[in-house]
């Protein structure tokens, strides 16, 4: 069982390229290279129907939880995780329309402890952590007591219009 005293945070995997397997398998293993940087309960894998740009393959997701040594704040990760993102041949359309459209790799900050950013540029928790099913349904595998905003995720889960059939998430 994992140290309760050290501080955790979640962070979510998901692709839909030929390879996304790999690449959430790639990304795995970019998150334990991060210095300072410790891995802990890893979710399976569930493939999840494409939202808000539908007209796109069903993604692979899964949700990471790490134990960040004292140098790591929210922002940093952030830029951590991007840093992973590009490196895994990540590239950002500009097209606005695009923007939850196909990708190579997507690394989200989800939650930081018990730790809050409005910064833009990496805000805690991560905004539509509690509306996003193939976020909150990894996340409640491995961390199953967690609680979002003053309510448990299984909470936030049973209030989101979803199903669940085996390793598929419909949302």
């Amino acid at each position: 069982m994992a140290d309760q005293t050290k501080l955790r945070a979640y962070v979510s995997l998901g692709s839909n390229c030929d390879n996304a397997a790999e690449k959430l398998a790639a990304a795995l293993d970019a998150l334990a290279e991060l210095p300072e940087m410790g891995i802990g309960a890893v979710s399976p894998v569930y493939r999840t129907e494409p939202q808000e740009y539908t007209e796109q393959p069903w993604f692979l997701n899964q949700v990471v939880e790490l134990f960040p040594g004292d140098s790591w704040r929210p922002c940093s990760l952030v830029d951590a995780l991007l840093d992973i993102e590009v490196r895994l041949g990540r590239v950002r359309s500009p097209d606005p329309v695009l923007r939850f459209g196909p990708r190579v790799i997507d690394v989200d900050l989800l939650l930081f402890g018990q730790e809050r950013s409005t910064d833009p540029h990496c805000l805690v928790p991560h905004p539509r952590l509690t509306v996003r099913a193939f976020v909150m349904r990894p996340l409640l595998d491995i961390a199953p007591l967690i609680v979002v905003d003053g309510l448990p995720v299984r909470d936030w889960l049973a209030r989101t219009v979803c199903r669940v059939e085996g390793d598929r998430i419909f949302q």
